[in-house]
């Protein structure tokens, strides 16, 4: 079963990133080849924008169940730079569960915020892993597992942080459409 769930949440990952290239392809094409919206881009901005709330929240319900899954139930030791990540992601299932018994699209800023500052972390940790070159000391601290240290590598790129950068991206794209309609 446990290799199952880790699957899973890797093929999610792969999906996601796929899923969210074709989508900022699109709307680079909208913006700079052809200059208006395509129906496909109006159609999927309505679907983000009707269904934000439960977008958010199960992406970051999700990304939270996901790093306590690994940490909890797997064993990996969390680093200095993953507790970080948690710290912008774990409030956002409070915040979009508020927001979504209250229809309040304010949501939208307040998570763009955190993840925006969870992505940088994420990527920050992302190429700390990728190429081993500890930028700052982030060796291991009493309970803590060393930042540069990869659990598992899926499909020659996934790892925790990237499951995280995916997460926070999708979050910051979903947000901006509903705040400014790109």
């Amino acid at each position: 079963m446990v290799q199952y769930i880790s699957e899973l949440l890797n093929i999610l990952t792969l999906i996601s990133d796929i899923i969210l290239i074709a989508v900022i392809l699109l709307f680079l094409y909208e913006k700079f080849i052809i200059k208006t919206k395509s129906a496909l881009g109006v159609k999927l901005r309505g679907i983000i924008k009707n269904n934000y709330f439960a977008l958010g929240l199960l992406i970051s319900l999700a990304a939270t169940l996901g790093s306590l899954y690994y940490s909890d139930i797997l064993g990996y030791e969390p680093c200095k730079l993953c507790w970080y990540q948690r710290i912008f992601i774990y409030p956002q299932v409070l915040l979009f569960f508020i927001a979504a018994l209250k229809r309040d699209s304010r949501i939208a800023i307040y998570s763009i915020f955190l993840s925006l500052l969870g992505g940088i972390i994420a990527s920050l940790h992302y190429y700390i892993q990728i190429t081993n070159n500890n930028l700052f000391s982030c060796s291991v601290i009493g309970y803590s597992a060393s930042c540069a240290q990869q659990f598992f590598l899926k499909y020659g790129y996934i790892t925790i942080p990237m499951m995280a950068v995916t997460a926070f991206i999708i979050l910051i794209l979903f947000g901006i459409i509903k705040k400014n309609d790109i």
